[in-house]
């Protein structure tokens, strides 16, 4: 018996048959595994920002004073600033009126009068400030130090002998609309305080937030509501728009950020009530804040392509929410977010809104100049857009007109001359047929050519 065996071609024609399968099954998956890279640097980003900027806030020289012009204020100021470790920059002021000035100001985010204020020959005050001062800077930013109990005590009844029963209560003043945080963590300092002289703080608010807007964040999450409707119009101009000429698309991005601006303007004005008044100056705003964004986003999907959305989420989300200064002032953050407010489009608008709203237009020129400069930027970045892509199509019909010159001299190489023809009528009819016929050929090959080119172009 032979042990001769005959070839199995069913198991090649099965082999055969799975191989493109597996073969579209795996450039599949690596399609979607080199898509999946943007979620996940997005997720490692944005941990990186909010955490970073958020997870653990704590005041760095956060400007507050403490007023009177005698030894007992100068004594208090000196012992917070060496107890709170860099934390507070603790100055003296003359009288409340000095102190609600700095307060409009934004020069300080609080200002301490104790119930010792304006009294001639306190000898005690000193010592009540100094050890009450450091134990409530102590407690209220987390930084060592202690009081001297002595000296409290010491303090307490000298107080107590001078003012008598009539004294007024210790006061803080505070302005929750430049940032509802900063006024907490003051606050924090100084009640410790003055429990130490027995008795309560009084707060007084010398620059409230609008009714509807308690916390004063309200214009930071109108912030976030203008920058998704501004970054994510960016994707649809410079996605389904691709096939516009670039002028017509920038064009788009400054009426759909027009239409953005009016948005926010009516969510902070008729919807929510967020601002009672200068909804014309937040409008303008708003505008110049979203045509920043959109002309930038539109500029740099020239470039960038696919990896649009992660650049403009890094630029006006990460790094944006984060130093706006909405939920957390500067002086709460770390250096580098605080280097960020500065110059950062969405601090520009939120410190511009809260100027313009809350502040009388203190500084309200300077955030202008901010939005102003990154709308700047947006026409520089649409100009360089225009310029690479002006290279691009030059060297594309380049390539379309090289690829069809060699189209043709294929064609020409490869149609052999015509035979002469017997006689006159013959060679006559065949001299007419053949060049069209040629003619034909090389067109048939040019638009080929262009086609392929095409393709390749929109790929």
């Amino acid at each position: 018996m032979s042990t001769d065996r005959r070839p199995d071609h069913r198991s090649d024609h099965r082999r055969g048959h799975h191989s493109p399968a597996r073969s579209s099954h795996s450039v599949g998956l690596r399609h979607v595994l080199t898509h999946l890279i943007t979620p996940l640097l997005m997720c490692i980003g944005m941990g990186l920002a909010y955490l970073g900027a958020f997870a653990d806030p704590a005041p760095h020289h956060l400007p507050v004073a403490v007023v009177g012009s005698g030894r007992s204020a100068q004594l208090l100021a000196q012992s917070i600033n060496d107890t709170a470790g860099g934390a507070l920059e603790v100055r003296t002021v003359g009288d409340r009126s000095a102190a609600v000035d700095l307060l409009k100001h934004q020069e300080i985010f609080g200002a301490y009068v104790g119930n010792a204020h304006g009294e001639k020959g306190a000898s005690g005050g000193a010592g009540t400030a100094a050890g009450s001062g450091a134990q409530g800077a102590s407690r209220g930013v987390r930084t060592p130090g202690g009081a001297d109990s002595a000296g409290a005590s010491m303090g307490r009844h000298g107080v107590g002998g001078t003012a008598g029963p009539t004294r007024p209560a210790p006061e803080l003043l505070v302005a929750t609309a430049g940032s509802d945080t900063s006024a907490t963590v003051v606050q924090k300092v100084f009640t410790p305080i003055a429990a130490q002289q027995g008795d309560p703080l009084k707060v007084t608010d010398v620059v409230p937030t609008a009714e509807d807007d308690p916390t004063g964040q309200g214009i930071f999450f109108l912030l976030v509501a203008i920058s998704i409707g501004s970054y994510a119009s960016v994707a649809v101009i410079g996605g389904a728009g691709a096939v516009l000429p670039l002028r017509l698309r920038a064009v788009l991005a400054l009426g759909t950020s027009l239409v953005v601006g009016l948005i926010g303007t009516a969510f902070a004005g008729p919807v929510f009530h967020l601002v009672d008044h200068g909804l014309a100056g937040l409008a303008g705003m708003a505008w110049l804040y979203s045509a920043g964004i959109l002309l930038i986003g539109t500029g740099l999907h020239t470039f960038l392509r696919r990896w649009t959305t992660l650049g403009v989420m890094a630029l006006f989300v990460m790094l944006n929410f984060t130093s706006s200064g909405g939920i957390f002032r500067p002086e709460m953050q770390n250096g580098f977010f605080a280097a960020l407010h500065s110059f950062w489009n969405g601090a520009g608008f939120v410190e511009g809104t809260r100027s313009h709203v809350y502040f009388d237009g203190f500084g309200l020129s300077g955030h202008v100049w901010t939005l102003v400069w990154w709308l700047v930027a947006g026409l520089v970045t649409v100009g360089a857009a225009a310029l690479a892509e002006r290279r691009r199509r030059t060297a594309e019909a380049e390539a379309v007109a090289n690829a069809a010159a060699v189209a043709a001299a294929a064609v020409r190489a490869t149609v052999p001359e015509p035979a002469p023809a017997p006689s006159a009528e013959r060679s006559g009819g065949a001299a007419g047929a053949r060049p069209d016929d040629r003619r034909a050929a090389v067109a048939a090959a040019e638009r080929g050519v262009e086609e392929e080119m095409e393709e390749v172009v929109g790929v």
